[in-house]
């Protein structure tokens, strides 16, 4: 296992003469062992850096059995990819973590060139040590498949069998966005949610809640399916509540991005944010903060989620004999905004 740097070969011989380790822990350092302390881990891997040492893929694989390399599953019904800000931003932290840990990733498919093939199938093609799933339909076989087999699986925000779940809370998240609402002197608090996942399941649970909690009575027509990051079913939506003869004062979006066809639709009908109505989204994208106004919205810690994924999954690779599965929950932090006014009270 050397690097060619220039024309001179780094070996871990080298890297042991170097920093006064012995060739067996800095190669267990290198390939990041549990049996060696973190500080020593540190030094050597520092050390190497400075050497320009890179470590030959293919004798690595050999000697670990490990192929360094994660596989990402991400599916999302609207079949947004890369283009969904918030799964884009976790799977970015996810990469970079990833990185940080010498692992490259690989986005897995039923697709490679011309082969059709399963999840499972393609992991094992691609020699992936771990997964990561995340927006996927767990009920899919071939997610089902994946995740009961061999390969370590961490999921994002979605509990299933015995993987490690990396979640944002949701049901928090929720609570404070109506609480804050209801400071604002809101009564009449309307819910367009996404479609049928554990993800809406919390959420609803913690608006209703929430609700509970306050005294407040919320009429069945002021609860509307929508779907996540769907613009055109949320304006739909909001066109249904704005024709109650008692519509809402305030409507809360599944995410900021469907939140647009709420806004298009309210100013379609001559209604201006948030003096006629007022909205609140979830997420806390970047697109929810240069909109005018200000949305309100909940944001959901991207970067923990993201790392804590890689973390863990790398966790799982390297220590499979005692790696324990876990959740955890990622919490989150609200912004007010401006578009939700403030108003007398009841």
């Amino acid at each position: 296992m050397f690097a060619q740097i220039g024309a001179n070969l780094v070996t871990i011989k080298d890297i042991s003469k170097r920093c006064g380790y012995s060739t067996s822990t800095v190669s267990k350092a290198l390939n990041r062992s549990l049996e060696i302390g973190q500080k020593t881990t540190a030094i050597i891997q520092q050390t190497a850096m400075e050497m320009g040492y890179l470590p030959n893929s293919a004798a690595r694989s050999l000697k670990t059995n490990r192929s360094n390399n994660l596989g990402v599953l991400f599916i999302d019904e609207m079949q947004s990819g890369l283009a969904h800000e918030y799964f884009s931003a976790v799977i970015n932290s996810f990469k970079v973590e990833a990185e940080r840990l010498g692992y490259d990733i690989t986005f897995i498919s039923h697709n490679i060139g011309n082969m059709q093939m399963s999840y499972y199938d393609h992991c094992k093609y691609r020699k992936c040590d771990g997964v990561v799933v995340a927006c996927v339909d767990f009920n899919d076989p071939d997610v089902v498949e994946l995740v009961q087999s061999e390969i370590p699986t961490i999921t994002i925000d979605h509990i299933f069998n015995d993987c490690t779940a990396i979640l944002s809370d949701n049901l928090r998240g929720t609570k404070d966005l109506v609480n804050h609402i209801y400071a604002s002197g809101h009564r009449k608090i309307a819910y367009i949610h996404g479609e049928n996942t554990s993800v809406t399941k919390r959420r609803l649970a913690g608006f209703h809640k929430a609700c509970r909690a306050l005294n407040l009575t919320v009429p069945n027509d002021y609860i509307k399916p929508a779907r996540y990051h769907d613009p055109q079913s949320s304006g739909l939506a909001t066109r249904e509540l704005l024709s109650l003869s008692d519509p809402p004062t305030c409507i809360m979006y599944p995410d900021d991005f469907s939140y647009i066809g709420g806004m298009n639709e309210i100013e379609k009908q001559g209604l201006s944010i948030p003096e006629d109505i007022s909205v609140a989204g979830y997420d806390g994208i970047y697109l929810s903060q240069v909109l005018r106004p200000k949305l309100c919205t909940f944001r959901q810690d991207t970067d923990a989620l993201g790392t804590e994924a890689a973390k863990n999954l790398v966790d799982a690779i390297v220590d499979q004999k005692t790696y324990i599965a876990k959740q955890i929950w990622i919490e989150g932090q609200l912004l007010v905004g401006n578009s939700v006014k403030k108003l007398d009270s009841e």
